[in-house]
């Protein structure tokens, strides 16, 4: 008899995956006028050192190169670009004192600083990790000149890449300058369409996330818009407080539209079509044409028809409301979501206080095991680098910066790719080596793996292969030209030390470096179920939108440390929560929330207070529970919706008022 043949285990598969994404050419064309042609004036004005460091600080720029708004650019690259420099300050200054061995304080102390950095998004998580890798080579590269010199040709070449992506970009659309906002605002739409598509299949909660990760890009690129202008001391112009009514109409649809998918039942094909006329208007310019017919079946669809007929509105409007006026109701009756913009902004903008932030500073908990992991690493690798090799330690170390954050990806699976990307990578160069001749070969190669480094997004080992192409670049023009088969050593004794060091018992526990973010969401999420519960009737909708937004923002944060838990080779594994139905039962409760929001706005019978409170109080139990484990309850009867989870029993608990909220919802 033949046995099925086991699934190959998550850690084992992971490294193996490749993300497919479209070829970004306009950054591909910015990367290989980076690097490249920054090292190539360095060769032919005779000074070698500061085209290696600008051509260093364009290729940390690139890295962090990413499709967005030109605004969101400036923040992802800008933010990075200024902590790179003041590594290399740092490294550069610890170099000119001849600090010896006393580089292993010194290391270890940024090591922690750049691994806490990680609990704090990852525009600061890149920051802190660019900025570790700069102080290792500042202190290591053999480098003329002054600190502060080195840390502004490093960001110099920074700020190079950031003026090719200001004016390296594909052409503009309709829109003007606000083509970028447009086309964010018009993914969310597509992104509706897609999950209305998908309503009553399988496909129904991830065309959900998906929309929730659009709405999140949008979110960011309307914000950073609006904010440019308050810097600016100006007002903000009318096309874009139009932009934000027509997102704030993609929200109020948005709402409806989770309201539906809890509904489960099937809706005919026009009904998605819509809103993709919405996303075809904004970016063509033209009007969105003839709208799907109203069918107030249910509340929720009644609901959706209502914010459909507000999104009409705000997209035939070609004058915003004054902004000190008071709003004009809208036509069909309902709260005048898109009267608000500059409010609706206010709200995104995070005005959620209270606990939905508690675990997540610098020197929290999860914050500390983060700083901890990296600090250890990095003592470690300098340690080794210094004994085998004192004068050209600096690989080793930085080969550890890249592999041992940990909200990068699993360890093993980094890890891998890193060795197979370095070997590929210096074999490559090795070849080029010995087919080219002259001097400017390696700005070549260098230009060469600035153009790969955005496509190589796709892949960490073909990210690495691009990465040690330059790197290799700078360090030959640097005057040590005879390094290939030490990068290969240095670079397995780092991956060991990665492995060994990075999963020691408490630094790679996945309850905290995992549980902290799973907390963080439920409690963003009894914030917004009490808030719908508790809320008075006709109250403003802005804060409940916020609070929503930040529910699902945090829940997406969860779910990505979740899967990457799912994929760490670890022993533990079995004595851990199951992090993914922890979160997918909380994703259920924010739409189930949303899908009572929409119900009481429709006169439904509001839960007492004593039932609200129950269903708060469970959510908050279940946070406890995971942030420690001495403080789980007894455990509630099972569902069999939603299974019990392996040391979490409060969420059968949960699971139980969930069935409870489904009758307000108008599902039980």
């Amino acid at each position: 008899m033949l046995r099925a043949p086991r699934a190959v285990p998550a850690w084992l598969a992971h490294p193996f995956r490749w993300q497919r994404l479209p070829v970004p050419w306009a950054a591909v064309a910015r990367g290989a006028l980076c690097a490249g042609p920054l090292l190539g004036a360095g060769i032919a004005t005779g000074h070698p050192a500061p085209g290696v460091l600008a051509g260093l600080g364009s290729m940390l720029a690139g890295v962090n190169d990413r499709p967005g708004t030109r605004r969101t650019g400036i923040v992802h690259i800008g933010l990075p670009a200024l902590a790179s420099a003041l590594g290399m300050l740092i490294g550069a200054s610890l170099q000119a004192a001849d600090a010896g061995w006393w580089l292993l304080p010194a290391l270890f102390a940024v090591g922690f600083v750049s691994g806490a950095g990680s609990v704090a998004g990852p525009v600061r998580s890149n920051a802190g990790m660019q900025m570790l890798a700069t102080t290792v080579l500042g202190a290591g590269m053999p480098l003329p000149g002054a600190p502060w010199a080195k840390a502004l040709y490093v960001l110099a070449g920074c700020l190079w890449l950031l003026l090719l992506r200001l004016v390296l970009r594909p052409p503009r659309p309709a829109g003007g300058a606000l083509s970028g906002e447009r086309a964010a605002v018009a993914t969310v739409f597509d992104a509706l369409a897609d999950a209305l598509s998908a309503v009553g299949g399988p496909g129904a909660e991830p065309a959900r996330r998906r929309l929730t990760a659009a709405l999140d890009r949008a979110d960011e690129a309307v914000r950073l818009r609006l904010l440019t202008s308050r810097l600016l001391r100006r007002s903000a112009r009318t096309e874009e407080l139009l932009l934000t009514e027509r997102f704030a109409a993609a929200t109020a649809l948005c709402e409806a539209s989770v309201a539906l998918l809890w509904e489960a039942r099937p809706l005919p094909s026009r009904v998605a079509e819509s809103p993709r006329r919405f996303a075809d208007a904004l970016r063509t310019g033209r009007s969105p044409g003839r709208l799907s017919a109203p069918e107030t079946s249910t509340a929720a669809r009644g609901a959706f028809d209502q914010a459909l007929l507000d999104a009409a509105v705000a997209f035939a409007r070609r004058e915003p409301e004054p902004p000190g006026a008071e709003p004009a109701p809208s036509p069909s009756g309902r709260p005048a979501w898109t009267a608000r913009p500059e409010a609706l902004v206010r709200g995104a903008l995070g005005v959620v206080g209270g606990r939905t932030r508690r675990g997540r500073g610098l020197f929290g908990p999860a914050g500390r095991d983060y700083g901890l992991r990296v600090a250890v690493c990095i003592a470690a690798s300098v340690a080794v680098a210094l004994l085998l090799r004192a004068d050209h330690w600096y690989w080793l170390p930085a080969t550890v910066t890249f592999l041992v954050k940990p909200d990068l990806g699993p360890l093993f699976s980094r890890t891998v790719n890193r060795f197979a990307g370095t070997v590929a990578g210096v074999l490559v160069f090795a070849g080029a080596g010995l087919l080219l001749t002259g001097t400017w070969w390696p700005a070549l190669m260098a230009g060469a793996g600035g153009a790969l480094l955005p496509f190589a997004t796709r892949h960490f080992a073909l990210q690495t292969v691009a990465i040690t192409l330059m790197v290799l670049s700078f360090v030959y023009v640097s005057g040590d030209p005879q390094v290939a088969a030490e990068r290969i050593v240095d670079t397995s004794i780092a991956c060991g030390i990665v492995l060994v060091v990075g999963h020691l018992p408490r630094l790679a526990d996945p309850r905290r470096r995992v549980g902290h973010r799973v907390t963080s969401a439920l409690r963003s999420t009894e914030q917004f179920l009490r808030h719908v519960l508790e809320a008075e009737p006709g109250a403003d909708p802005t804060r409940r939108l916020a609070l929503r937004r930040a529910a699902y923002r945090a829940l997406g944060e969860a779910r990505a440390a979740a899967e990457t838990a799912a994929a760490e080779l670890l022993a533990a594994r079995d004595r851990n929560p199951d992090w993914l139905t922890v979160v997918t039962a909380a994703e259920r409760i924010v739409d189930a929330a949303t899908a009572c929001a929409v119900r009481l706005d429709h006169g439904a019978h509001r839960p007492s207070r004593a039932e609200a409170e129950g269903l708060c109080q469970a959510l908050a139990a279940m946070a406890d529970a995971l942030e420690d484990p001495r403080r789980r309850p007894e455990p509630g009867p099972s569902t069999p919706d939603l299974p019990p989870v392996p040391d979490c029993a409060t969420l059968t608990d949960v699971a139980v008022e969930l069935e409870r909220i489904r009758g307000y919802a108008g599902t039980g």
